[in-house]
């Protein structure tokens, strides 16, 4: 995608404080409590920490000027370096305003516009680009994937229902359905914060919303609305630990404002809910509001205190859990889930293709004869199916062992013997052991 491209998906910036949407009363509070304690403060200063376009701060600063709560303290040959100090009367407004709310930082966007950015960027849309074959074809080449079962997710993925993997622990489910994320890589704009009812809600984490490359035409960024980031589309990653309290906003008490819950943070992204039938909140319930809001396309979340708030919600939804889907949801609940597609066992072929992969980029020579010692005498006759989880932690203790004995690892019929004692009891090593010697 090129740089126009990615600027036209930041909405446009504001001119004028009306244009921002929000009340003059806040935008002012946000002005003022930017300059409390900071002595002289300069325009471009304000602009930076507000994310408020040049004008916008400007005109707020003509209005407190002429109400004495702001001088100019300094002038230059051009506005643009202005800098500004409150007065007296300033400094009493703004321990008012951080009475009210201590947030200082970008200033929000209205629920609203919000709202209509997340429709507006959802894989819904009849216009938003579809999973081709090749694409997928080509990010789950190395997951050993029968045909059928790519072409079942293929589907799933097109359809953008909320799917379901499902299958023993260790089959590679996890790993899997994050790599969905790579199959939508267009950037979205994400708020740094929304006013919601006159509370603000924080939404912009970077550790969820990975920026990508800004566009490096000063001119054309001039023309974004900077409170808006531009980001990767988000994956978010729920496992056992989801609780009832983290499907609400809470109170941020450092900053002053609601921290949204992590799956609204997913909004116009992936969001994976892991070990279902594991959390400490029934997996029905959850699913069944997580449904319901999606078919809806709002999620109602509450305050710390009763009230509830409707924010939008718009994900690509996966399901991953080790359990029979039977025995954690009810009937009603797996119909209203669009696919369910079982992830089991490698193929013969496919194990030893991960194996050999796996060794080529850890750089651990092996003997192909340890492969066939490996699924011949150690899985098949201890009946332990051929998951995608054992290459990569067989590996790992191969790595282990020979870092520790001071040698270079390799893969061979002593080593594959060593870590599986390791990983599955020596008794197993000792009766699959060919030497039959006691290790």
């Amino acid at each position: 995608m090129s740089e126009a491209d990615h600027v036209a998906v930041l909405p446009r910036q504001p001119r004028t404080l009306r244009d921002t949407g929000l009340e003059p009363r806040f935008v002012t509070s946000l002005v003022v409590k930017a300059m409390y304690g900071s002595g002289k403060t300069a325009l471009s200063q304000l602009t930076g920490r507000l994310r408020l376009s040049i004008s916008v701060v400007r005109e707020v600063l003509q209005g407190l000027v002429t109400e004495q709560q702001v001088e100019v303290a300094w002038c230059a040959d051009s506005d643009i370096d202005m800098h500004y100090q409150l007065t007296a009367f300033g400094q009493r407004a703004a321990v008012e305003y951080l009475a009210e709310s201590r947030y200082v930082g970008p200033a929000p966007v209205p629920l609203d516009a919000y709202r209509a950015l997340v429709e507006q960027q959802s894989l819904r849309q009849p216009e938003a680009a579809r999973v081709l074959p090749a694409e997928l074809k080509a990010v789950l080449a190395e997951d050993g994937l029968a045909p059928a079962v790519r072409d079942l997710i293929g589907a799933a993925l097109h359809s953008n229902r909320p799917l379901l993997l499902y299958g023993p622990s260790g089959s590679g489910k996890t790993t899997l359905a994050r790599k969905f994320a790579r199959l939508r890589q267009a950037p979205i704009a994400v708020p740094y914060a929304v006013l919601v009812n006159h509370e603000i809600v924080q939404v912009y984490d970077p550790a969820l919303h990975p920026a990508v490359l800004q566009p490096r035409a000063m001119e054309d960024r001039r023309n974004c609305d900077a409170r808006w980031a531009l980001c990767q589309r988000p994956l978010v990653h729920i496992g056992a630990e989801l609780a009832r309290d983290m499907l609400e906003l809470r109170h941020d008490v450092a900053s002053g404002v609601l921290r949204a819950p992590c799956h609204l943070l997913a909004n116009n992204g992936l969001l994976v809910l892991d070990d279902i039938g594991r959390q400490r909140v029934p997996a029905g319930e959850v699913l069944h509001r997580w449904l319901g809001a999606l078919e809806c396309g709002v999620d109602h979340v509450a305050v710390p205190g009763g009230v509830t708030h409707a924010l939008p919600f718009d994900v690509s939804l996966v399901l991953a859990t080790s359990l029979a889907p039977e025995s954690v949801l009810d009937e009603s609940c797996l119909r209203r889930i669009g696919y369910l597609i079982p992830v089991g066992p490698l193929s013969d072929g496919s194990y030893r293709a991960l194996l050999r992969r796996q060794c080529r980029l850890r750089g651990i020579g092996a003997d192909e004869d340890a492969f066939d010692y490996l699924i011949n005498e150690l899985h098949r006759r201890t009946r332990r199916p051929l998951l995608a989880a054992w290459p990569h932690e067989l590996l790992g203790r191969i790595a282990d062992f020979a870092g520790f004995a001071g040698h270079a690892p390799r893969f061979d019929t002593d080593s594959v013997t060593q870590a599986w004692s390791s990983l599955f009891g020596a008794e197993v090593a000792q009766d699959t052991n060919p030497q039959g010697d006691a290790r």
